[in-house]
């Protein structure tokens, strides 16, 4: 019975540890994700080739401007770029983000975009990937 009771103890302990290990270690996870981000925005030139490879693909400026127009933003999931980062995060998850940045990190190619409007439209919903639109075409100044 004390073995049972010890036993059920260090189960629960290491419930807790694991829980705020995941908790904490995910949130310090997209503060990290979100500096990088953030980092990189700011670098002009890095918006530019953005811009430019939006203006190189047709179906990715339909993507960016479809149902943007006439949006209440007040009414969006996400309101601020670090809530769209984080809500990604966690709809995408790290390990894929880090998988299609490492994809990427030589240039995107048209059918490399398509394959990210696929799994962003396959893991979050409409509502959010809206949100992510409108913030995409503020940050860019589309």
């Amino acid at each position: 019975m004390k073995l049972l009771k010890i036993l059920a103890i260090a189960v629960v302990v290491l419930g807790i540890a694991g829980f705020a290990v995941y908790h904490f270690g995910t949130n310090m996870a997209m503060d990290k994700i979100g500096d990088f981000v953030d980092q990189e925005s700011a670098n002009p030139g890095q918006v530019e080739e953005v811009k430019r490879q939006i203006a190189a693909n047709p179906e990715l400026q339909q993507f960016l401007n479809d149902g943007v127009e006439n949006v209440d933003e007040s009414t969006l999931v996400y309101q601020t770029k670090e809530e769209a980062i984080n809500g990604v995060i966690k709809k995408v998850g790290i390990s894929e983000l880090m998988n299609l940045q490492s994809k990427v990190s030589d240039g995107v190619t048209p059918e490399e975009q398509s394959e990210i409007i696929a799994l962003l439209e396959e893991k979050m919903s409409e509502e959010e990937i809206l949100a992510l639109k409108v913030l995409a075409n503020k940050e860019l100044g589309l």
